[in-house]
């Protein structure tokens, strides 16, 4: 690992961006009282300050928000960079191949209807759908065009958001505000048994992806030259796109769809250390966690009221992806 990387790790880290985050809020707590509060937990010496309300605040509000958005951000972030070389497509990310659309999708028929599914396993059932969807609609004879696939992902996302239309009209309307809400993205709802399940699910989607980056650069070279190599490119494909779609479909179901994480974060990292999955995808996870908790911070305290993150994301993503698409040029259309 580089100075360069080094550097950018630090520049990166979720840790520092989260003690930064953890002073900021409507509510006022100086960092004087929050340093004492987190001492507080770790050490158990002011019983006073343990009952306080600034300690509820911090400990039970703003800590497992943020750690519930770094988890998300990492996960996007993560599947970003992934789908990006097994597609070989640089402005594809799991909002915009319609996997989010897919999973939030499988989440809304569960809470409407089918209470007995678990929402993680509805979500990733069609987040799976969603993507084995978009792939089939772009693919061609002549392999799969950048357009193509940007615009297969488009139609699967307009499909699986009118479904989830549907499904607003038809659902119980004491059910229908808690679906809105939630299709907007917020880590409003976040509390400790929440996280627990984000960091399983979550770490069990990213954690053979950081273990298997090295073959990313290698499908990321085409399917002939994988072969080559001996890489099983189809069964490589699959498990990479399935273990980026748990992911996905974990984040899905707690906090509602945020878009645009996965395809900023990794072309911001990208520019500056390279396209070397070895070094990309690690800080991938340290810029998308970090980016998604500083978005949350600007939500939750630029007003008294909760600004939904996935507008947040939605204001910064849309035009990055234009830039994106004017820096690409000609080449797009190849």
């Amino acid at each position: 690992m580089g100075k360069g990387t080094k550097k950018a790790v630090l520049f990166l880290s979720p840790f520092f961006v989260s003690l930064v985050a953890l002073f900021i809020g409507v509510y006022g707590v100086s960092p004087e009282v929050i340093i004492k509060i987190l001492l507080n937990e770790l050490i158990g010496f002011d019983g006073e300050l343990k009952a306080s309300a600034e300690r509820a605040i911090v400990v039970d509000i703003r800590l497992p928000r943020i750690i519930m958005a770094g988890l998300v951000g990492a996960a996007l972030s993560t599947a970003g960079v992934t789908l990006q070389a097994v597609f070989r497509n640089p402005l594809v990310d799991p909002y915009i191949l319609g996997i989010s659309a897919g999973s939030a999708f499988g989440c809304a028929i569960a809470v409407g209807f089918f209470h007995f599914l678990p929402l993680q396993l509805s979500a990733f059932v069609f987040g799976i759908l969603a993507v084995t969807l978009a792939y089939a609609i772009a693919k061609t004879q002549e392999g799969v065009p950048r357009v193509s696939l940007i615009l297969a992902g488009v139609i699967v996302s307009a499909f699986f958001s009118a479904l989830v239309s549907i499904v607003k009209f038809l659902v119980d309307p004491h059910r229908l505000q808690s679906i809105v809400f939630w299709l907007m993205g917020s880590f409003n709802l976040a509390e400790w048994r929440a996280v627990k399940t984000a960091f399983l699910g979550i770490v069990l989607g990213i954690l053979p992806l950081v273990l298997m980056r090295w073959r990313l650069n290698v499908i990321s070279l085409g399917d002939e030259e994988a072969k080559t190599l001996g890489i099983n490119v189809e069964r490589e494909r699959l498990i990479l796109v399935a273990l980026s779609t748990l992911a996905v479909s974990v984040a899905t179901s707690l906090c509602g769809i945020i878009g645009w994480v996965g395809l900023i974060v990794p072309h911001i990292i990208r520019m500056v250390i390279g396209p070397n999955h070895r070094d990309l995808l690690p800080l991938a996870i340290f810029g998308g966690a970090s980016f998604t908790i500083l978005a949350d911070t600007i939500a939750r305290s630029i007003t008294k009221f909760d600004i939904p993150i996935g507008i947040i994301t939605a204001l910064s993503g849309a035009p990055f992806f234009a830039y994106l698409l004017r820096r690409s040029g000609r080449e797009l259309w190849r």
